[in-house]
């Protein structure tokens, strides 16, 4: 029973070994499936829309973001490969150990059979007891058959749990094979779409160069808008911030500017929000990530730098933008193109929910965690929709990728 326990106690600290090393590639599998899903929403909500116009720029932006969705794509493959294929030859070299080990079990339980027959044959059991010298004796003899006997069974237990851990480890081996295969299929199905999808990119990139000036032109003047609306909606929240303090009699004399006076409760639902940070739900449900925050390059025309003062959320036409947490509409904001931007106070936090089509709230009202603030503008040239969700605390703009669910 020593050595099966012995062969158990090496199962398990092979098994053990590798725990960590397959905890990574289930981490890196999660990462396959979620870029795959990725992709299917890119499709449906970026690359079906029905466009009214083609836009070049917007069409090689689309095109640039899914090419760079596949790449990390083909990456994760390749790394979770990696690790299986390492996986395999562990377990190949382990599997001949443990072959050699059952091999090596089997012919001394046959040899120990073998001697026991051919004892059996020159003397009997009973001849072997009565040929005893004294009582002692023949208890002794009968104490060393039964010895032998149970050793016997116990070889015999210890070769039918090696069989089962062999086994069980070739069957492992050969699901590993099998899903090594699948993923070497799967990428070289994605290097194919790729190749697809790079043809149309040089399609649209010699489309853009016939008409460079007129795109950078476009595009300068949108950047220009996008700066007018958020000059304004900081102008708002300041503005709201000395109206407010106005309001608070007993002035704290460590108040700094451009900063709101909290009461207790709205110190607490502050405190509240920040517990929430990295755990708030998405502005809107059913939706992708196509621009991220902060100062960046343009994707497709050199020389130009875009300042993202927020998260561009895709989604579907007829959807509607969510509050994030419990607050109070502290504005609405109507822009020169008819849309609006409604921004909501959680102490002394802000979430700016902008590209509105209509709204469902008014100033002043209380709204809770998932509740609708409107709907989202469809742009009905591109048949984009689009949300701009952006984060602020007092005055200061911050990443809302740091406080909303990671996907």
């Amino acid at each position: 029973m020593a050595k099966a326990t012995f062969y158990i106690t090496l199962f398990l600290f092979f098994i053990s070994c590798f725990s960590g090393v397959s905890q990574t590639r289930k981490q890196l599998e999660n990462e396959r499936k979620k870029l795959k899903s990725e992709i299917v929403k890119f499709n449906r909500l970026i690359l079906d829309v029905k466009k009214k116009e083609k836009n070049a720029l917007e069409d090689l932006n689309d095109i640039d973001q899914k090419i760079k969705i596949r790449n990390k794509l083909i990456s994760t493959i390749n790394k979770e490969a990696a690790i299986l294929t390492k996986e395999i030859q562990n377990n190949e070299k382990q599997l001949k150990e443990l072959n050699k080990k059952l091999l090596a079990l089997k012919t001394d339980y046959a040899e120990m059979i073998f001697k026991s027959y051919k004892s059996k044959s020159q003397q009997s059991r009973t001849m072997f007891l009565l040929s005893s010298q004294n009582f002692y004796q023949a208890y002794k003899r009968l104490e060393y058959m039964k010895q032998y006997t149970s050793f016997r069974k116990k070889q015999g237990e210890e070769i039918v749990i090696q069989t089962k851990v062999v086994q069980k480890l070739n069957d492992s081996l050969l699901f590993q094979k099998r899903i090594k295969d699948t993923l070497i299929l799967s990428e070289k199905d994605e290097k194919s779409k790729i190749e697809i999808d790079k043809k149309s990119q040089e399609r649209l990139i010699s489309t853009i160069k016939k008409k460079e000036s007129k795109y950078k032109r476009d595009l300068l003047n949108k950047i220009k808008q996008e700066k007018k609306v958020a000059a304004k909606i900081d102008k708002l929240i300041r503005d709201a911030i000395v109206k407010a303090n106005k309001k608070v009699k007993n002035k704290p004399k460590s108040t700094k500017k451009n900063e709101f006076i909290l009461s207790p409760a709205a110190k607490a639902l502050a405190a509240k929000f920040e517990l929430n940070k990295g755990r708030l739900p998405w502005p809107v449900k059913e939706s992708i990530i196509t621009r991220r925050f902060g100062v960046q390059p343009h994707p497709t025309i050199g020389g130009i730098t875009i300042n993202s003062t927020g998260l561009h959320f895709a989604t579907n036409k007829g959807s509607y933008a969510e509050s994030v947490f419990d607050g109070k509409v502290l504005a609405i904001q109507l822009t020169s193109e008819g849309r609006k931007n409604v921004l909501v106070q959680h102490g002394n936090y802000i979430t700016a929910y902008n590209n509105l089509e209509n709204t469902l709230v008014k100033v002043g009202d209380t709204v809770i965690v998932g509740q609708k603030i409107g709907k989202i503008f469809t742009d009905k040239v591109s048949g984009k929709t689009t949300l701009i969700f952006v984060l602020f605390k007092n005055t200061k703009r911050l990443n809302p990728s740091s406080w909303i669910l990671k996907r």
